[in-house]
């Protein structure tokens, strides 16, 4: 039974050591930085430029879309490279293959749709 606690007892010692680091690097910024405030230094800063007009900015959704079908098609690649060991392992031939294309099917139909409504062209 020892055993089974001393487990738990450095997991718990590590995140208490852990906890500690960041008070005191929190602590230890607090009191050793420089805090002469400034009018300049508390405007906001937006990489070097002065922040002029509304803060609201029209955003294209098209990089969304783009970023969403990279994150498709990098869940694809993930899926497939583990499929591919396992496809040449006894007893797993003809189903996982059928699951395979069942999957990318889907995949396909999906891009195709996107194609055929214009979400992936750049204009």
């Amino acid at each position: 039974m020892p055993d089974y606690f001393h487990g738990y007892s450095v997991v718990g010692l590590v995140a208490v050591v852990g906890v500690l680091f960041v008070a005191v690097a929190f602590g230890a910024s607090a009191l050793l930085r420089p805090t002469v405030p400034t009018p300049e230094k508390l405007l906001p800063y937006e990489c070097g430029v002065d922040p002029v007009g509304e803060g609201w900015a029209h955003t294209q959704i098209r990089y969304y879309v783009y970023a969403f079908l990279y994150v498709i098609f990098a869940v694809d690649a993930v899926l497939l490279f583990p499929w591919a060991t396992v496809f040449a392992a006894d007893g797993f031939g003809a189903a996982t293959l059928v699951e395979m294309f069942v999957f990318l099917g889907f995949l396909t139909v999906g891009l195709l749709y996107a194609w055929r409504k214009g979400v992936l062209e750049w204009t």
